[in-house]
């Protein structure tokens, strides 16, 4: 068998793995191992190769970056900071129909440029809007929904863990990555509102309303929100003004709103240590599933599947744009069975060779910037899509009252505003570029 028809057959072995329900990093390290055994002839060359790639993706400086964001994101949620945002938005929104909704995804656009976590968001925020949705009478299934699609703003609105991953795996700037994925995340937030303003005028049931509040309390609840703003403008505008690299920005956020939990009295030595432990269990699990990506990766470039079959889609003479349709359906299709990260980390290695072959009229590196984008949102679709959607999983479990078929049908409305944005984001990539210098 060849090194190419041995790279081909990895893919369907990969596939039943995960089908079994093997943790997609141990798949993947399976089958990258046992190409790499098969490759290069026996034990000797396999086990040289066993120690460089590890020592190769751990010793990567850029990855120092994902613990500390995922530290700031738990002191973050210690602070305070998410029930301060959501109070400060439901002062402004909730007396609108559907209001509360309106500002539960607000929340989650603020919190999300503070975390970086998709699940995280959605966990921390359902914890404070899911009692306020109850008492002023949502429907459990749009409640339910609304908060699963506000959570797929931590990954999206930066700094996201995934597009730091995206930067690593294709060499890309990722304060650059950063600045892409912003207008694209506030045009996310507009459109989950506008969505929750239809949705409530379709079904008026859905939503009951409360009092408005005093405008002096409405500026208190917004002024109390200056922790979430610091922190987002050192850590965010501090890498964009080359104050310091996305790593020290991501340590300096850690930092800050370490700082923050302690002033607030949420921090005492043993929410610090239950901290460090979370930040590490997390990191350990994303660094477990960069190691398995890393070896079938590996295993990939040696049999130079990537290539082939970027030199097979360009010469079918198909239209770039139609090769980009394709792989966006397939990511909006295995973004229903996989997590984000697992296909971010499984696929890239394989569609951004073909994507960088094509001319789309732009420097490479703004088709870089672009795809990337793209790719994030689809897989964002992915996290709220039925049946499995870990979105909908993580907020059914914190109300359980809620049948999840109720969030089924819901959820479908934002399903469709994200498809819209992506379509639009494919037809004027100037939008997702206009920000890159």
């Amino acid at each position: 068998m060849s090194m190419l028809e041995l790279g081909y057959m990895s893919f369907p072995v990969l596939l039943v793995m995960i089908f079994l329900r093997a943790p997609i990093g141990l798949a993947m390290m399976l089958c990258g191992l046992g190409g790499l055994y098969f490759a290069m002839g026996g034990p000797n060359m396999f086990m040289a190769k066993l120690k460089s790639e590890t020592y190769s993706t751990f010793s990567s400086y850029s990855l120092t970056i994902i613990p500390m964001f995922l530290l700031m994101g738990q002191f973050a949620t210690l602070s305070g900071m998410s029930s301060s945002l959501f109070k400060a938005a439901e002062s402004w929104l909730g007396h609108k129909k559907g209001g509360v909704a309106m500002a539960s995804v607000g929340a989650c656009a603020g919190f999300g440029a503070i975390c970086g976590s998709s699940l995280a968001t959605a966990a921390t925020m359902s914890r404070v809007a899911l009692p306020e949705l109850r008492q002023y009478g949502y429907a459990g299934g749009f409640s339910t929904a609304t908060l699963a699609a506000g959570g797929t703003l931590g990954i999206l609105i930066p700094p996201s863990v995934i597009l730091v991953i995206y930067a690593i795996l294709t060499e890309q700037n990722i304060a650059k990555l950063f600045l892409a994925a912003f207008v694209p995340g506030i045009l996310a937030a507009i459109g989950y509102i506008l969505t929750i303003s239809i949705y409530v005028r379709v079904n008026p049931k859905a939503a009951g309303t409360r009092a408005p509040i005093p405008y002096a309390e409405r500026i208190k609840a917004l002024i109390d929100v200056w922790p979430v703003l610091l922190v987002f403008g050192l850590v965010v505008g501090g890498i964009y003004l080359g104050w310091f690299t996305p790593t020290e920005g991501a340590a300096v956020g850690a930092a800050g709103t370490g700082v923050i939990a302690l002033i607030s009295g949420n921090l005492s030595w043993k929410v610090f240590v239950d901290s460090i432990i979370a930040t590490a269990m997390s990191t350990a699990m994303i660094f477990f599933i960069v190691l398995g990506a890393g070896f079938y990766n590996s295993f990939l470039a040696l049999s130079q599947v990537p290539q082939e079959l970027a030199g097979w889609i360009v010469g079918l003479g198909l239209s770039p744009w139609t090769v980009l349709v394709i792989i966006l359906a397939f990511y909006l299709v295995f973004g229903c069975l996989m997590d984000s990260l697992s296909m971010i980390l499984l696929t890239i290695p394989i569609f951004f060779p073909i994507i960088s072959a094509l001319d789309f009229g732009m420097t490479p590196e703004h088709v870089a910037i672009w795809f990337g984008i793209l790719v994030l949102i689809v897989v964002e679709v992915g996290l709220i899509t039925p049946p499995v959607g870990m979105n909908l999983f993580i907020i059914n479990a914190m109300d359980r009252t809620t049948p999840m078929s109720e969030t089924y049908k819901a959820v479908m409305w934002f399903v469709t505003s994200d498809l819209l944005r992506v379509v639009i984001l494919v037809l004027f990539p100037a939008i997702t570029l206009f920000l890159i210098p």
